[in-house]
């Protein structure tokens, strides 16, 4: 097992609600839910490589540009032009007395923000994840909210979908996420909005993300916010997909670090019990470093001089959500990744490994998230009910070659993994776990780290997966 973190027992109501589709499958939670990458899912994100788009819509949009950040509501915050335009604090116009759940301390913060202008998805959706980037000094922090309007014309709750800062000093919030948020119809769990019931007939028809920046009372320091943006899907149930044909015409695989979870075993147990539940830190890790990227000496000086690749102590550390108690918040490892200079992270929903191939081609690799059974992946030795690994590349005859953090040396997480099997673990959205019973799977969920300049090839493959760069 990658991880056995109990954290997940929430989403035992979560993942009831998803069996409420239309296959009239009845759904149950994993026993435990594995570093974040076990799916909170309603009905999970892409489709298979056969399925045609408007069976399986996946919607991507951000606000990154100058001109995107002069349209919606102001207040208080003021676009930011450059070589990377942003959004940041002009002038406080509200505060907040906030008591943080996770110290105890309860502190006066001056705030400002922006609420972006409404986007209509192309197709309603049962699901959406929010991610952004941003630079947010000690004694700032930046909290998003999804206003959301149902295809009868209502509207959801102004849900908060992360409280983030990029430090845990004393000046700092604890980043987290927040637990408890439905209105009967939807629901918030952890950094995913899902519709109960699919069937029911609401459905999230558009949104606006809402974005407030916080900062001491007094100071002049502000978070600049480089990318706001949203996923919103709506998958059909499916145990398996077709497995889609190579579109490579070699072999090709990314010079990707290669770093292992497990010999971070009982390692700062404050953060999720320590490596062996860090695959979501650890795969963050080996793509900040292959783009250039990382923790200086001094930013790991914490770290214990005996511990090796003390990288990965560090993601674990800065990417831990306090409410959830583990690493594996999807949006907080976007965020982190962009906290190194001019890298962008972004979460989103792949459709097959073709989409996967163009990435990797251009020289982008892709975190992915699945669940499974020793028995349905040959060559992994393990079983999961979450977790996340890397994909660096391909073979000649088409299989996945992967940096699998689970892995019990460096040198041991370079594996090749069938391309059959890992497209349906990857992409299924409902599977049989160990008990005999039905658990969900992501639907293709991965993390995506690119320049914040990408060479044109990046771009056309980004935009190929509905990632504007």
């Amino acid at each position: 097992m990658t991880n056995n973190a109990p954290r997940r027992a929430v989403l035992a109501a979560a993942l009831a609600a998803a069996a409420a589709t239309a296959t009239a499958t009845t759904a149950s939670a994993p026993a435990s839910a594995a570093d974040r990458a076990a799916a909170p899912n309603a009905a999970p994100g892409a489709a298979g490589s056969a399925a045609a788009a408007d069976d399986a819509p996946v919607d991507y949009h951000a606000w990154t540009s100058y001109p995107d950040w002069l349209f919606g509501e102001h207040r208080g915050t003021v676009p930011v032009p450059g070589q990377r335009p942003g959004l940041r604090i002009a002038r406080a116009t509200g505060t907040l007395d906030y008591t943080d759940p996770h110290t105890g301390i309860t502190a006066t913060w001056e705030s400002a923000s922006w609420t972006s202008p409404e986007h209509t998805l192309p197709q309603p959706a049962t699901e959406l994840v929010s991610s952004w980037n941003a630079h947010a000094p000690a004694g700032t922090w930046l909290q998003v909210e999804l206003l959301g309007t149902y295809t009868d014309g209502t509207a959801t709750p102004a849900y908060v979908m992360g409280r983030w800062t990029a430090g845990d000093g004393t000046q700092d919030i604890r980043r987290t996420s927040v637990d408890g948020q439905s209105d009967g119809v939807s629901s918030i769990w952890t950094d995913t909005f899902a519709i109960d019931d699919a069937t029911a007939g609401r459905l999230l028809a558009s949104y606006r993300l809402r974005l407030t920046l916080f900062r001491q009372p007094g100071s002049t320091l502000t978070p600049t916010v480089w990318r706001l943006g949203a996923m919103a899907s709506h998958i059909p149930d499916r145990f398996t997909v077709p497995t889609s044909a190579p579109s490579l015409a070699a072999a090709v695989e990314l010079p990707v670090p290669r770093y292992s979870q497990d010999i971070h075993k009982g390692q700062y147990p404050q953060y999720d019990n320590g490596g062996e539940a860090w695959c979501s830190p650890t795969s963050s890790t080996m793509v900040i470093e292959y783009w250039g990227r990382g923790p200086s000496a001094a930013d790991m000086a914490w770290v214990d001089p005996s511990y090796a690749d003390p990288q990965v102590d560090q993601g674990a550390r800065y990417t831990y959500d306090y409410q959830y108690e583990g690493c594996g918040n999807w949006p907080f490892n976007a965020a982190y990744a962009a906290t190194y200079p001019d890298l962008q992270g972004v979460i989103t929903r792949l459709h097959s490994l073709n989409d996967v191939e163009r990435l990797i081609k251009a020289g982008i690799p892709v975190i992915t998230s699945q669940s499974f059974l020793a028995s349905e992946l040959d060559g992994a030795g393990y079983s999961t009910s979450g977790h996340l690994m890397c994909l660096i590349g391909f073979t000649a005859a088409g299989d996945v070659v992967a940096n699998d953090p689970a892995s019990p040396t460096d040198d041991a997480v370079h594996h090749v993994y069938s391309r059959a099997q890992f497209e349906t673990i990857w992409l299924r959205t409902k599977r049989i776990n160990a008990s005999g019973k039905v658990s969900s799977g992501t639907g293709g969920v991965c993390y995506l780290y690119f320049p914040a300049k990408p060479s044109p090839a990046q771009r056309r493959a980004l935009a190929s997966v509905g990632v504007t760069a």
